[in-house]
């Protein structure tokens, strides 16, 4: 007997939009995507995460925002 278990995971981009600000390593602009995520398990979907994302539109890098202290 053999059990096979199929977990998957899907990202789709519902919008993306000019943020502001340049990047700071090669002084591009940044654009935000907002992605929604979501997670199968044997083909049913049982979780789903909608985050924003930003990235330089010129070098193509994943830009991190860092919360103020």
């Amino acid at each position: 007997m053999c059990l096979v278990f199929t977990c998957d995971q899907e990202d789709r981009v519902l919008a993306t939009q000019m943020a502001p600000g340049n990047c700071p390593y090669c002084g591009g602009l940044v654009s935000c995507a907002d992605v929604e995520s979501e997670w199968r398990f044997c083909f049913l979907p049982f979780y789903s995460k909608t985050r924003r994302k930003y990235y330089c539109t010129f070098c193509r890098r994943k830009l991190v925002l860092h919360p103020s202290t």
